[in-house]
């Protein structure tokens, strides 16, 4: 079959799928990748594999975010519409509701590994030993008065030392990624919520008023402590040299490759390293995903060997290529099963 006679059926297919009329000459013949900054290295390095060792055209990635390209996937079926999103958390319930809505409805959830998120400075200064409770003093809108009392203030914190005295007398500022990037959804959820909890009575509110509690432990002061520095980790970076005092946020494999340049705080004690993130007992950990409109891996050239590629042992197995960039396999059993809900492309539920 020649490729312009692939290209129509792939117009025809997609125009069955919900997608209208598409002309068969602009129809696409590579894969349209979008999403999370922390996936998209090792998306890169699969991509690049996969273009050197198949007939398919290189696929295109583009670092959106993870809130980004959720938004840019559910939008709809069609070759305008991306084929794949990476995602540094879970897909929502309400994104999930929106690519319903929207016409994609069987999408493919892939579980790639786990990731830690890293709390780390320029290799000028020290690094701080920190508790889940002092990120979250340090950085909420509202945390408790520091009388003691279960009752709530403007964050009144401009120092760490403030919020413990064994931390130095250094100012609270924190570079970070915005709120449309995966990893400050799972900052939040595990590192702002982890030492929110610590408090019984904040703790209490999740089970009579959820979105108060949310509110609370979730929700990141804006008054120069915390400042979003955009999805462009190697700017961070490079702020973080020009201000030693200064904390960055990444992706554990992003620290791991810039170890020359950035260090990172230990957390609870424990610090960011490929066992203990493997293990769980680094407490800012989180899986990593990309999902799949069935539709488009039914005809979009090469998705089902783009999909093959990534699931593969040589990829994410134990002494695959993307371990060597810093992804945390998963155990066995679980690659297994992701890797057949890749090759069957089966839908999710939710």
């Amino acid at each position: 079959m020649s490729r312009n006679q692939k290209l129509i059926g792939l117009a025809a297919a997609l125009s069955v799928a919900g997608a209208g009329s598409i002309d068969a000459q602009s129809a696409r013949d590579y894969i349209s990748i979008v999403g999370s900054s922390t996936v998209y290295p090792f998306a890169t390095v699969v991509v690049e594999q996969f273009g050197k060792t198949t007939e398919y055209k290189t696929p295109t990635v583009e670092s959106t975010g993870s809130g980004g390209g959720m938004k840019l996937f559910c939008a709809g079926i069609g070759v305008q519409y991306p084929d794949i999103t990476n995602a540094s958390r879970r897909i929502k319930k309400s994104e999930f509701d929106s690519c319903k809505k929207n016409g994609v409805a069987a999408v493919v959830e892939i579980k790639i590994g786990y990731d830690g998120i890293a709390i780390a400075n320029s290799k000028k200064a020290e690094p701080l030993n920190l508790t889940l409770r002092d990120i979250f003093l340090a950085l909420a809108v509202e945390v408790p008065h520091p009388d003691g009392g279960e009752t709530l203030v403007a964050n009144p914190y401009n120092t760490w030392k403030d919020v413990n005295a064994a931390l130095p007398d250094r100012a609270i500022e924190v570079l970070g990624p915005p709120p449309t990037s995966g990893t400050r959804d799972a900052f939040a959820e595990l590192a702002m919520e982890g030492g929110c909890k610590s408090f019984d009575w904040i703790k209490a509110l999740k089970k009579t008023d959820k979105n108060r509690y949310k509110t609370i432990c979730h929700t990141v002061r804006e008054d120069g402590a915390y400042v979003e520095a955009g999805e462009n980790d190697n700017l961070i970076v490079q702020k973080l040299d020009s201000n030693p005092k200064a904390l960055g946020i990444f992706g554990f494999s992003f620290l791991d490759q810039n170890r020359d340049k950035i260090r990172s705080s230990a957390i609870d004690g424990v610090a960011p390293e490929f066992e203990t993130i493997s293990d769980g007992s680094y407490p800012i950990s989180r899986p990593l995903y990309f999902y799949v409109k069935a539709a488009h891996a039914e005809v979009i050239p090469g998705m089902k060997a783009y999909l093959a590629e990534f699931t593969s042992e040589k990829a994410w197995g134990d002494e695959g290529y993307l371990s060597d960039r810093g992804l945390i396999p998963m155990p066995a059993d679980e690659r297994k099963k992701f890797a057949e809900d890749a090759e069957k492309l089966t839908a999710m539920l939710m």
